[in-house]
């Protein structure tokens, strides 16, 4: 199915460090209540968001773009995220719209996913927008993480960008999944 070559290159290895960081994030955002865990815990987010940079750097880089690291760089990321966010939500950290739309947006998102893979023979390519979206929802989590005041405008104005980025960044996903399972039925029509 992959080739080695495929499976072990250096933008790989730091996608699979990324997801096993789901673990410890998971334990210690649930200990957010001392606050010595914070800032710990908002550092390993900045590491975990600098490894994705590097990988992506890499895979250009070194031409290391895989179908495997299509699937396991986005998969560390909505892991790690939802390790953050899930805990986040248990500790009533943020609000239960807020948690429902990040999981409902990355569960259609992977779902739709593996639906288009099936359909076209390849894994879709994340584009820009859903980049921006993780970088905005990332940066509401860091804020959290931070204890940040959630009334102050320094918080609320990415926290509701964030919002109008999940749905815009879920319409642009459906969207260009239409588009290229219409382009690859035209290709094979031909």
């Amino acid at each position: 199915m992959y080739t080695r070559s495929e499976i072990y290159t250096a933008s790989n290895f730091l996608s699979f460090f990324r997801l096993l960081m789901a673990v410890p994030f998971w334990i210690l955002t649930g200990m957010l209540y001392e606050p010595s865990i914070r800032p710990i815990v908002a550092g390993m987010a900045l590491f975990a968001a600098f490894t994705d940079v590097l990988d992506g750097y890499f895979a250009r880089r070194y031409n290391q773009v895989t179908e495997i690291g299509k699937i396991i760089d986005p998969l560390a990321d909505k892991i790690a995220l939802g390790a953050v966010v899930i805990r986040l939500f248990m500790i009533n950290e943020i609000p239960d719209y807020f948690f429902y739309m990040i999981i409902g947006r990355d569960a259609l998102i992977f779902l739709g996913g593996i639906l288009v893979s099936k359909k076209i023979g390849r894994v879709l390519p994340s584009n820009m927008l859903g980049k921006i979206t993780v970088i905005v929802l990332g940066l509401v989590i860091l804020m959290i993480l931070l204890g940040i005041d959630k009334s102050s405008p320094i918080f609320q104005f990415p926290f509701y960008i964030s919002i109008v980025l999940i749905f815009i960044s879920l319409f642009g996903y459906i969207y260009r999944a239409i588009e290229y399972i219409k382009k690859e039925g035209n290709g094979n029509s031909k």
